[in-house]
């Protein structure tokens, strides 16, 4: 079985506390499934994901259509994050280099994602992790509207994988719309240094800071 999409629903914060997993089949099938895991704290759920899985078959995949290869992490430019209280995901836990735009401009952007540290200790990285990891970036990096006069808070994440990257950089060709006031929806191709792998879309709560 090959994961084909991962859909991540968002519940609550997520507190620094001893936190479980469980997990269920929605879906049992010999070609398609559908499976979930919840995570908790306690008895409270905090974040939800589902995963549909696809029997890989024996296909002839077609060449890929010639499109124009990005330029790689080594052409990108690093970003420097502030120092924080505490420990931040991004600014700790991920490289990010910039090849268009950047986190503090307005618009589209292109940038590359590398994590420094395994997600749990002892364990090697996936490749679906990285690409979890990273996918979840869209709306920090593309924006529409300024990080200093408003939020623009994703609830869920969808991720499609057309296939597993290779390698631990994550690119993400970001843009982020805004239709409908106070609704965004930020939209990411995935590429790993060979080329694209996938899809990342978030729905965006828009509001100005307070």
């Amino acid at each position: 079985m090959a994961i084909v999409r991962l859909t991540y629903d968002f519940l609550r914060p997520v507190p620094l506390a001893p936190l479980n997993v469980r997990t269920r089949v929605l879906r049992p099938g010999r070609r398609v499934q559908l499976v979930e895991a919840s995570l908790h704290a306690g008895e409270d759920e905090v974040a939800r994901v589902a995963a549909l899985r696809i029997r890989r078959d024996d296909v002839p995949v077609p060449a890929p259509t010639e499109e124009p290869t990005p330029p790689g992490p080594q052409d990108g430019a690093l970003l420097e994050m502030p120092a924080g209280r505490g420990v931040s995901f991004a600014r700790d836990a991920m490289e990010l280099r910039f090849t268009t735009g950047s986190f503090w401009e307005v618009g589209p952007a292109f940038a590359w994602f590398r994590l420094r540290f395994p997600l749990l200790a002892g364990e090697e990285l996936s490749p679906l992790q990285r690409v979890a990891a990273a996918g979840d970036f869209g709306n920090g990096i593309a924006t529409t509207v300024s990080w200093s006069t408003h939020v623009f808070i994703n609830p869920d994440l969808t991720l499609y994988v057309e296939r597993l990257p290779a390698g631990e950089w994550i690119g993400l060709d970001a843009v982020t719309r805004i239709a409908t006031p106070g609704v965004g929806v930020s939209d990411s191709a995935l590429y790993d240094e060979a080329g694209r792998i996938g899809r990342a879309q978030q729905g965006l709560f828009v509001s100005k800071r307070g």
